[in-house]
């Protein structure tokens, strides 16, 4: 993914999770599919999985130097971020705070 993709994905879905990773970490093949199903409770949010070795410039955009990475963006800004060792907890907690604040607007 390129960053005009990117822009273009963040331009079109307010409410939008990336899952930034490498294809050798172990780690976060196993967070993965736990991520996508807790997104399947919020139906107002996109998922987009980014290779990091693939898209080294939105990793680097974003100050991404640790893989598994989560970023909340809301309205194509970056609202939260969960990098490294985090619990599906933690997801749930943020994507219900982002998703009521959207509400809200």
């Amino acid at each position: 993914m390129t960053l005009a993709e990117l822009k273009s994905i963040l331009d079109q879905y307010p409410l939008t999770l990336l899952y930034l990773s490498t294809p050798s970490c172990n780690v976060c093949k196993v967070l993965r599919p736990q991520v996508e199903a807790h997104l399947t409770n919020a139906p107002l949010w996109n998922f987009q999985y980014i290779n990091t070795e693939d898209s080294m410039e939105i990793a680097g955009q974003h100050l991404v130097f640790a893989v598994p990475t989560l970023l909340l963006f809301l309205e194509g800004r970056e609202v939260a971020r969960l990098s490294r060792h985090f619990g599906m907890h933690e997801l749930e907690t943020q994507i219900q705070h982002v998703t009521q604040i959207f509400n809200q607007a």
